[in-house]
């Protein structure tokens, strides 16, 4: 006598494993070209009311700090300092929080460590 297997179980199983690595390999390649559209996008951001404005790119680096004539006092370097840092971080934050809802939204809020 011969046993059964239920469905699913024996041969359906391999073709199981095949559509879940496309599907795996999809979410990787979906995953890396919305990194790449990420990346060559820019982020800025503004501190003091404009007076302080920072530009970034989706690799975290930035690109750019304008900074309007009547915040540069030399007897006050410490206030233009902190501007920078505030629209530096500001626009960071705003880079990060894109990729991570981008990458949410692909990955249907799977959160594999290592992967992004």
């Amino acid at each position: 006598m011969k046993a059964r297997l239920p469905k699913g179980y024996g041969n359906g199983g391999q073709n199981n494993i095949q559509q879940l690595a496309r599907q795996a390999q999809k979410l990787q390649d979906d995953m890396e070209a919305a990194s790449a559209e990420l990346e060559a996008k820019e982020y800025s951001s503004t501190a003091g009311g404009g007076a302080v404005k920072v530009t970034i790119s989706g690799k975290m680096e930035v690109k750019s700090i304008e900074i309007s004539k009547e915040v540069v006092d030399p007897d006050d370097i410490e206030m233009l300092t902190d501007l920078i840092m505030a629209a530096t971080n500001e626009a960071l934050r705003t880079a990060q929080k894109e990729k991570e809802d981008k990458m949410e939204t692909i990955s249907g809020g799977l959160n594999i460590p290592g992967l992004f």
